[in-house]
C-alpha cells in the first residue's frame, strides 16, 4: 500500500466541498477493514493512530503493517500521526514513513506550542509531509476517553490566525464545542467561531471528536471549511459491542472468528462516515 501526504487529500476536499474521514486503526484487520470499504465506495481515506496504539504496536510496525498490505493503491489514502505527544514520537512516524503528523501542544502556552510545531514544519516539510497542529485545546466527555483535556478551551481565531503565520503547520484542529469520546448530549458546535477561524486561517480544518455528531452539523462544518473529520469512538464501540455480544453468547470463543464478525461492524461505521462526510466517489 502506497500513502500520499495528507494534504493533498484534503486540499482536493476544500474544493469538493467534502470532508477526508480520518480512521483511528491499531493493527493489520482495522487497517484492511478501513481500506476496503473506501475502495468499495471509491473514497480517499486517511489511517491514523497515536500514543494509545502504539503501546500495542510501535510506530515502525504500525507503518511497516500499513505499507505491506496487499493491493488498494487505487485508493488515495495518508498515514497519520494523531495527537503525537512529543518531537522523538514525531520524528519516529517520520522515520517509519508516516506521511502526515500532529504534534498536540494545545494545552502547553502558546509560545511553546508555536516553538515546537516550527520545528516539526522544519523536519517535516522537506520530506513531503503534512503537519498538522492544534489552536485551543478540544477536551473529553468523559476519563474513560484517552485522548483530550479534561475541559476543554475554544479557539480564538485571532490566536488560530497568528499560530498559522508563525508555524507554517499546513491543517489546523479546532475546538468549537467538540470533544473526544462517545457524547452524552448532543454536541453544541460554535459555527459562528468556526467562520470566523475559516475567514481567517487559509488552510484545511480539522474537526476532532466527530463520533455521534448530527449529520446536519457535520455537513454544516464541512461548508464552513472542515476538511477532516477524525472517527474512533465509534469504531472502538462497534468492535467492543460486537466481541461482547459473541463472548455473552458463547459464539465464536476463537478470538480469530469473533474478529471477522467485528470487522464487519465496524466496517458498517466505516461505510456510515464514507457518506456522511460527502467522500464516495471521491477517490
Amino acid at each position: 500500500m502506497k500513502f500520499i501526504p495528507m494534504l493533498e487529500l484534503m486540499k482536493k476536499a476544500v474544493v469538493g466541498g467534502y470532508a477526508v474521514p480520518s480512521f483511528c486503526v491499531w493493527n493489520a484487520e482495522t487497517m484492511l477493514t478501513v481500506l476496503n470499504i473506501a475502495e468499495k465506495l471509491d473514497s480517499p481515506v486517511i489511517l491514523m493512530n497515536g500514543f494509545s496504539e502504539f503501546s500495542l504496536l510501535n510506530p515502525r510496525v504500525m507503518a511497516n503493517i500499513a505499507h505491506a498490505l496487499p493491493g488498494k493503491d487505487t485508493i488515495p489514502a495518508a498515514l497519520h500521526l494523531d495527537h503525537g505527544k512529543s518531537l522523538e514520537q514525531v520524528k519516529s512516524c517520520l522515520d517509519a514513513g508516516y506521511t502526515s503528523v500532529m504534534l498536540d501542544f494545545s494545552n502547553k502556552h502558546f509560545s511553546e506550542n508555536i516553538e515546537a510545531l516550527r520545528k516539526v514544519v522544519e523536519i517535516a516539510r522537506p520530506l513531503g509531509v503534512t503537519v498538522e497542529g492544534e489552536i485551543g485545546s478540544v477536551g473529553k466527555i468523559h476519563d474513560s476517553t484517552i485522548e483530550g483535556e479534561q475541559v476543554s478551551t475554544l479557539t480564538d481565531p485571532e490566536d488560530a490566525f497568528a499560530f498559522v503565520n508563525a508555524t507554517g503547520v499546513d491543517a489546523l484542529a479546532i475546538s468549537i464545542g467538540n470533544a473526544h469520546g462517545n457524547y452524552i448530549s448532543l454536541p453544541r458546535l460554535r459555527f459562528d467561531l468556526l467562520e470566523a477561524i475559516n475567514s481567517k486561517v487559509h488552510i484545511p480544518l480539522v474537526l476532532h471528536g466527530g463520533s455521534g455528531t448530527p449529520d446536519k452539523d457535520i455537513k454544516k462544518a464541512i461548508s464552513l471549511g472542515i476538511a477532516k473529520i477524525n472517527i474512533a469512538s465509534e469504531l472502538i464501540r462497534a468492535v467492543r459491542e460486537s466481541l461482547k455480544q459473541q463472548w455473552n453468547m458463547c459464539k465464536n470463543p476463537w478470538v480469530s472468528t469473533a474478529l471477522v464478525e467485528a470487522m464487519q461492524d465496524m466496517g458498517k461505521v466505516v461505510e456510515k462516515w464514507i457518506l456522511r462526510v460527502g467522500a464516495a466517489g471521491q477517490a
